[in-house]
């Protein structure tokens, strides 16, 4: 009880002490630390300068749409212009393929009745070919008009009877029978049987005779070509071993039928040898490209067909048709610019849909953009008021659109402005009173300083060192709680100014708890935030060693982990329970009458979030009856002692 009552005693005067200079750290600290500048609202400013269209809300609207509208208008132009020509590039494709096989067609029905004559005069048995032995006999002449007739009546049922020159049969002897368009005389069969190619021709298969194109044997001066077909014939009553059938027929077929289906390109008929047999519009080529040509479509697997390629440096499109029994090639070469005149119309298409929807989506954007326009403009005029300083609301700017939650977000700004100012103005009278008063109560520090001093010197006189420790630790506290809060000293300033505070507290509660300190001295000059240990150490005085009525220890121990700085203040109190430790993190302001600089745990945690960032800060660990461990880490940082 009389501990207790001594207790009580220190700590009314350590209080009365503290009340005293209350109110010169107050005024201290407000001097260092309230260094705010007032601002207040000025009404009026410059009206806003007439805007060019592309800087407004509607002109970029526009633009915006129109950007939209040009890029779909090019991409749908550009789609139906590839989409057009490619079409156009295939029912071209298909035009030309179509027109070469009908040529080739009808070429092959020219060359079916060219076989079927021949085979009608080399297997009916109506000719007599025995009578070719006697042909200077009457009856053998009389059998050879028959027979002349017969063969003029097969070259008349056919349609390209025209194009014959001659039909004949033969034999090996020299003896002959002959019709045709041509006139003839009785050396033919011997001009013929001369020829370089008759024994060729004779010996090609029925099933396939591939026709080739020879200079007409019996009109050599005139240049004319014709395509001969020789068939074998059975000349059994004859004296002959061998005899044949001939039917040689005029290219002009070829020729006359490439004129009728000519529309303008390069076409061309060649044998299975590769020789041209008719040609059209083919001078803009040389011949040794067409030789090319032709070399490479008789190669091909295909044939029919129709494909791009480059001739003489321009992309052309070739279709062919290649005939397997008589090997007629039929070939037409047509220049892809040749269909300019599609393409041009495909292009005008093009500009015209991408013209349509430049005009519609500009009309579109306009009207859109109108209706955008008008709320807001008054928007826009009532924000110029609310800059004007006329801060009263119109409910003609809110509506159920985005725009409307603005206009209701501007008017309720309106009312807190209003507000806002209102109380601006009891704020700023409610700090002139408080700066009033702030003078009334300022005390000369210096004169504080020197009073303390006088005290301290009449204690050493009067030989009482209990007042000399006391005053010469207070005096150290004032100095450094003067200088404000929140600026970062040395570990070796921090422990310093902790020292002085756990004097003072020492002598308030008469020695009854002891405090350990282990920092290792390449951390002395550590940064640390100023009044970081002191709220700490006043805790654990507070929360764990007085509760307990009996003496305790204080352990701090601060070392280094990676790049860490740690803390570790641990006193052997009663104890916190979670409740209780929820309750001081946040209640900052609940036991601030108590303490000497005003600063929670609360307080130095955040201040150390603030400056160094959420990954570090302040945690605590507690045992009820046993114990309670303030940890902070903070980042190492050096500096200097001075500074």
């Amino acid at each position: 009880m009389q501990r207790n009552s001594l207790r009580k005693d220190r700590k009314l005067r350590g209080d009365s002490i503290l009340s005293f200079v209350y109110q010169f750290v107050l005024v201290e600290r407000s001097k260092n630390e309230y260094n705010g500048i007032r601002e207040k609202v000025v009404p009026g400013g410059t009206g806003m300068k007439k805007r060019k269209i592309w800087k407004t809300l509607q002109g970029r609207i526009i633009i915006y749409n129109l950007s939209i509208v040009v890029l779909v208008a090019f991409i749908g132009s550009m789609g139906t212009y590839y989409s057009a020509s490619k079409r156009s590039l295939e029912m071209t494709k298909q035009s030309i393929e179509d027109n070469i096989k009908e040529i080739s067609e009808n070429f092959f029905v020219a060359y079916e009745e060219m076989m079927n004559i021949i085979l009608n005069c080399t297997e009916r048995s109506s000719l007599d070919f025995g009578s070719m032995d006697f042909a200077d006999q009457p009856s053998a002449k009389k059998q050879a008009l028959i027979n002349s007739s017969l063969m003029s009546d097969y070259c008349a049922i056919s349609g390209y009877s025209k194009y014959i020159n001659r039909l004949m049969v033969l034999d090996d002897q020299g003896h002959f029978i002959q019709s045709g368009n041509s006139p003839g005389s009785k050396d033919d069969a011997r001009v013929l049987l001369e020829t370089e190619w008759f024994d060729r021709e004779a010996e090609k298969p029925a099933d396939a005779y591939q026709l080739e194109v020879v200079d007409n044997p019996f009109f050599k001066k005139n240049g004319e070509k014709m395509i001969p077909i020789v068939r074998k014939l059975d000349v059994a009553g004859s004296n002959s071993k061998e005899g044949w059938g001939f039917l040689g027929f005029s290219a002009k077929l070829y020729e006359e039928e490439l004129r009728k289906a000519n529309n303008g390109d390069t076409m061309l008929v060649a044998s299975q040898s590769g020789t041209i047999i008719a040609e059209e519009n083919t001078d803009i080529y040389s011949a040794e490209e067409l030789e090319i040509i032709i070399r490479d479509l008789l190669q091909r697997e295909e044939l029919s067909g129709v494909f791009r390629q480059n001739v003489q440096g321009e992309q052309c499109l070739i279709a062919y048709s290649h005939h397997a029994m008589s090997g007629i090639l039929t070939c037409e070469i047509m220049p892809v610019r040749f269909i300019s005149n599609e393409k041009m119309l495909i292009t005008c298409l093009a500009v015209f849909l991408f013209i349509s929807c430049l005009v519609v989506g500009t009309g579109l954007a306009v009207i859109f953009s109108n209706r955008l326009r008008k709320p807001v403009a008054l928007l826009n005029s009532q924000v110029k008021k609310i800059g004007n300083g006329d801060f009263s609301p119109n409910p003609s700017i809110e509506s159920e659109d985005e725009l409307g939650e603005i206009g209701r977000g501007i008017n309720k700004m309106s009312a807190r402005i209003s507000n806002l100012l209102a109380k601006s103005v009891e704020d700023e009278r409610e700090k002139k009173n408080l700066e009033i008063k702030m003078l009334q109560a300022q005390i000369n520090p210096h004169f504080l300083y020197n009073t303390l001093d006088s005290i301290r010197w009449i204690a050493v006189i009067q030989k009482n060192a209990s007042i000399v420790k006391m005053v010469t630790a207070l005096s150290g506290l004032l100095k450094n709680m003067a200088k404000g809060f929140n600026e970062k000293v040395t570990l070796r300033a921090e422990l310093d100014f902790l020292s002085d505070y756990i004097t003072i507290e020492k002598m308030r509660y008469m020695e009854m708890f002891d405090v350990e300190i282990d920092v290792a001295e390449e951390l002395y000059q550590a940064k640390i935030i100023k009044l970081t240990l002191q709220p700490l150490v006043e805790n654990a005085i507070f929360s764990g060693i007085e509760p307990g009525g009996k003496n305790g220890s204080i352990r701090i121990r601060i070392w280094r982990e990676e790049e860490k700085l740690c803390i570790s203040v641990k006193d052997d109190g009663v104890g916190m329970t979670e409740e209780k430790i929820q309750d001081i993190m946040n209640n900052p302001q609940k036991r601030k009458g108590d303490t000497m600089s005003g600063i929670g745990l609360p307080n130095v945690d955040q201040r150390i979030k603030l400056v160094y960032g959420d990954e570090y800060g302040l945690r605590i660990k507690s045992q009820v009856g046993e114990y309670t461990e303030i940890l902070v880490t903070l980042p190492i940082e050096y500096g200097k002692e001075n500074e």
